[in-house]
Parts: structure tokens; C-alpha cells; sequence
């Protein structure tokens, strides 16, 4: 049996790469900051940990699949339209919702050097330079 301390250390993990990624979102004043990317993440990792530690043996892409859907439909809320010169706003925003699940995923999986790896990348992309035509 998994100790207790395993499971949280994981959610931990999950909270603070997740604030990493969301800070960049909440200082740039966008529709999903800090709050918003430690809640996905937390509730991948949860999702994750659940399926691992509470059907072993189970086939955990099911709960993959299943978080990377749903958090589709989460991503697609923060997209809207009428962004500069009445095209699309929110795209980044949603695909660092997307990722964010991804690390959640990741450190519920246990795999905390793609978690981290994910987070140090995803940090990157989102302090690019926004490059106009």
C-alpha cells in the first residue's frame, strides 16, 4: 500500500508547478490566473491518484483520455471572439490550461521530471515575445 505522505507530496508538486504556469497568466491579467491552473492540476493529479491508488490494475490512459477531454471544454471557455481586429482571444491562455493538465497528469503519475520539464517549457513559451505582423 501507497504511504499517505506519497500521494500528497504529489498534489503538492501538482500546486506549485501549476502556480508557476498560472503566475505568467495572473500577471498579464488574463481570464485564468493562479487560482484557475492549480485547480486543474490538482484535479488531474487527484483524478490520476484515484484511478492509480483506488482501481490498481485499471488501465489509466481511460483516466487520461478522460481529464485531457474535459479540460478541453474548460480551454474552449476562455476562447472567445473579439480579440484585435474582431479575431480570436484566449488561445495561449486555453493551451496553457491544456498543458497545465498535462502536469497534473504527469506528477499524479509520479513522473516529476516531466512535470518539471513541462513546467520549465511551458514558463518559456508564455515570456516569448509577442512577435506582430
Amino acid at each position: 500500500m501507497t504511504p499517505w505522505f506519497e500521494p500528497v507530496l504529489r498534489l503538492v508538486v501538482a500546486t506549485v508547478l501549476a502556480a508557476i504556469v498560472g503566475y505568467d497568466r495572473e500577471v498579464r491579467g488574463k481570464a485564468a490566473g493562479i487560482r484557475t491552473h492549480v485547480m486543474i492540476a490538482l484535479g488531474a493529479a487527484a483524478f490520476t491518484l484515484a484511478s492509480l491508488l483506488g482501481f490498481p490494475g485499471a488501465d489509466g490512459s481511460r483516466v487520461a483520455s478522460g481529464v485531457v477531454a474535459g479540460v478541453g471544454f474548460l480551454g474552449a471557455g476562455v476562447i472567445f471572439r473579439g480579440g484585435q481586429a474582431g479575431g480570436v482571444a484566449g488561445l495561449t491562455t486555453a493551451a496553457s490550461i491544456w498543458v497545465t493538465a498535462g502536469i497534473g497528469l504527469a506528477v499524479g503519475c509520479g513522473q516529476y521530471v516531466l512535470a518539471i520539464a513541462l513546467t520549465v517549457l511551458a514558463t518559456i513559451v508564455l515570456r516569448l515575445p509577442h512577435l506582430h505582423d
